[in-house]
């Protein structure tokens, strides 16, 4: 069987672990230092049969919007959110409604990341929010929790 590359997009804003998550499914490595990443960085893994081309979008601010060339094409995307910071989990429903109206039949994972340091009252309210419509994933990029799934589940919805 051939395979079929696929586009897909890590939003959130910044410091959410975006990068950190590419990092952890990828090379299988994590880091405490921050680094901010600058436009997008583009990393690719085989998922079966899925050549999933990951772009790593950089963070979002209210003063900063995501470019929509950079989420042109893509198939999917991981909305990312940090477990630690209300804001974040806020800019959930700005960031998702932004990649779908560039890419309306594109398939949407929820990552709550940072789930080793969860605040569950932050928790409570995002799976209330957004559990009924997506799936939500609780994500630690630094122990590896979830993430693969994350990716895999997200690949596996892209064939068709």
């Amino acid at each position: 069987m051939t395979a079929i590359a696929r586009k897909i997009c890590l939003i959130g804003d910044f410091g959410v672990g975006k990068t950190s998550l590419i990092r952890q499914f990828v090379d299988r490595q994590f880091s405490d230092q921050y680094l901010s990443t600058v436009g997008v960085k583009i990393s690719k893994k085989m998922v079966e049969t899925v050549q999933l081309l990951i772009w790593d979008i950089e963070g979002q601010t209210k003063f900063k919007s995501i470019s929509s060339s950079y989420l042109q094409g893509a198939k999917g995307a991981i909305i990312v959110g940090d477990a630690t910071r209300r804001e974040t989990l806020e800019q959930l429903a700005i960031h998702t409604e932004h990649f779908l109206s560039v890419n309306p039949k594109g398939q949407l994972a929820i990552a709550i990341n940072k789930s080793d340091l969860i605040d569950r009252e932050i928790l409570e309210k995002a799976l209330e929010q957004y559990g009924q419509q997506y799936t939500i994933y609780l994500t630690s990029a630094k122990t590896g929790e979830n993430v693969d799934r994350l990716f895999q589940e997200l690949a596996h919805s892209l064939i068709g």
